[in-house]
């Protein structure tokens, strides 16, 4: 039989016949339509995605913080089994507390410190000592690390050695029982909460090696001891904005000034390090508690 126009060939198969047309139609697309249909999927793709970024970052920045107060906590915890700070550790401790060498103990409270900072600044400065705390999250050597979990993202760690009422070292100092000459048991609280410790500013501009530059951009002045991460950046930049670079000197160069101010992302204004300290009161209530202060 002779297959008519309106009668198809039973000789073609109906797949052989599909195929064609489906031939016919992908034919009838031009460039300009497959290139709006591309960028189409790119937009719905960015629309995904930016967001999906957007929820990543604010996770990693809400986790740090807990981290950091985590941190914060145990530091305050240890010191009112200890009555003193740990050192900081530095980058060949493995996570664990770094006294001076030769000689440094939790009976003088000298630690070691790679940095040498501006006189007067008196302040260790390292790593958060994880393994002597026995805190984590931690990395394989043993270092606290924030929510990035890089090894530029160790948290940083900065207490304060300044003497206070005679008493050297009196936060990483752990007091001698029979004598009580050193710690911050002989240093007393009520010169503790008057000594001008670490300070945190609201910016960086107009400060020195040791304060803020006034009053308005202060946000603490007696920090005992201050907690730190470099953020996000960490892995990439590292932040050029000079609050950033604040806190970076303060690991590098031994400045006793910190910054902690809102995020931003604008270029050379950037600011996502996280930072939190210990004041006297907090650490002092928990002291008191403990029986290492009257």
């Amino acid at each position: 039989m002779r297959a008519t126009a309106s009668t198809p060939d039973p000789r073609i198969s109906p797949d052989s016949r599909f195929r064609t047309g489906v031939r016919h139609i992908a034919r009838g697309f031009t460039l300009v339509e497959i290139a709006i249909a591309v960028f189409i999927i790119a937009l719905l793709l960015t629309s995904i995605l930016v967001p999906l970024a957007t929820q990543v970052e604010s996770r990693n920045i809400d986790t740090t913080q807990r981290i950091l107060d985590q941190a914060r906590e145990a530091l305050v915890g240890y010191a009112a089994a200890t009555g003193r700070f740990p050192c900081p550790a530095s980058d060949t401790s493995n996570g664990q507390e770094h006294f001076f060498s030769p000689g440094g103990s939790a009976a003088n409270g000298l630690c070691h410190t790679s940095v040498t900072g501006a006189a007067g600044t008196n302040v260790y400065i390292g790593f958060l000592p994880a393994a002597t705390l026995g805190f984590t999250p931690a990395d394989a050597s043993g270092f606290a690390v924030d929510a990035w979990g890089l090894t530029q993202n160790r948290i940083r760690y900065a207490v304060s050695y300044q003497t206070v009422n005679g008493v050297p070292r009196p936060f990483t100092t752990l007091p001698n029982p029979p004598t009580n000459t050193l710690g911050m048991r002989a240093a007393g609280m009520s010169n503790i909460v008057g000594s001008g410790l670490l300070n945190v500013c609201n910016t960086a501009a107009g400060s020195s090696p040791t304060a803020c530059a006034s009053a308005a951009a202060t946000l603490n002045t007696n920090a005992i001891a201050v907690i730190w991460s470099l953020g996000g950046n960490a892995a990439t930049s590292g932040g050029v904005s000079a609050d950033e670079a604040e806190n970076s000197e303060a690991f590098t160069g031994g400045d006793r000034v910190f910054v902690m101010r809102t995020k931003s992302n604008v270029p050379a204004s950037e600011f996502d390090d996280i930072v939190t300290w210990i004041s006297p009161p907090v650490l002092f209530n928990r002291l008191v508690a403990a029986g290492q202060l009257p």
